[in-house]
């Protein structure tokens, strides 16, 4: 039986399913695990016949892409059952292109492990809720991302603020705050070779360019930044998102850190107003 009930699911997770099945030929429908990988399994014994006697091994390969093919459209159903409830009721999933979906579930489709496909998810149900949000080129980034690298990603974003989008604040590599985490000037090397993040090394990145007075936020926290006459940027750190990064940030599934607020406060102190001593309202 299908992995998803369609009987009781939104207009928006209906349309969703419908536009899943149209772009890679089926999906949640009675049998057609079996079906699919039967007939597969059955052309490939029909073409061995064609040339030469079916033998055992004929038999144990049929049986492999029996089992290969159920456990795919496993995978496949199971990561849209997992998007359908994050679905927004105004969600139009008809304005996403059929060649993303293609992609999507083709890269997807090996995606077993469950805290993976919890990832894979929340990009199909934000590709769903706003089409373009998530490109090819994340979805591509993302099939050759392991567990470790999204763990690693996840904990370097538990140090993101808002200031305009999510930017990681890492002041200094040798910090117990950082290290705590496990982010150090290996582990960011290795983000930076992977194409998550770039890294300075030395340095830091600064923000050009900004208002006398500003809101940053973390985790919804707001702090309130004062620019002094004297400064003309604001120094953020060794390491800045790329866009890959930028779009995989808010779903990897980070968490605040620990007394981090109290320590960017600390080091931005020249930045506090006097009346409120760095707290937003």
């Amino acid at each position: 039986m299908s992995l998803i009930d369609l009987s009781n699911i939104s207009r928006p997770a209906n349309t969703l399913v419908k536009k899943i099945s149209n772009a890679i030929g089926g999906i949640a429908e009675p049998g057609q695990i079996r079906r699919i990988a039967k007939a597969k399994a059955d052309a490939a014994i029909i073409a061995a016949k064609a040339d030469i006697r079916i033998t055992d091994l004929h038999k144990r390969a049929a049986n492999r892409l029996l089992e290969e093919e159920a456990m795919r459209q496993k995978n496949i159903e199971d990561i849209t059952a997992k998007a359908l409830p994050q679905l927004k009721e105004e969600a139009d999933p008809r304005a996403v292109e059929d060649d993303w979906i293609a992609n999507f579930f083709d890269k997807s489709r090996i995606i077993s492990d469950d805290d993976m496909q919890n990832l894979w998810s929340k990009v199909l149900a934000g590709e769903a809720n706003s089409p373009g949000t998530y490109s090819k080129r994340t979805v591509n980034f993302l099939s050759d991302m392991d567990k470790r690298d999204a763990e690693l990603f996840s904990k370097l974003c538990g140090f993101a603020w808002h200031i305009g989008n999510l930017k990681p604040l890492i002041f200094d590599t040798n910090a117990e705050i950082y290290g705590n985490q496990g982010i150090t000037f290996g582990s960011l090397s290795h983000l930076e070779s992977i194409g998550l993040i770039q890294f300075s090394g030395v340095g830091n990145y600064a923000l050009e360019r900004l208002p006398k007075n500003f809101l940053i936020h973390y985790y919804g926290t707001p702090m309130h930044l004062e620019m002094p006459d004297s400064k003309e940027s604001l120094e953020i750190g060794q390491a800045r998102l790329t866009h890959v990064g930028q779009e995989l940030a808010p779903i990897c599934g980070s968490r605040p850190v620990d007394g981090f607020r109290d320590y960017v406060k600390e080091k931005w102190k020249e930045y506090s107003p006097k009346d409120s001593m760095g707290v937003g309202p």
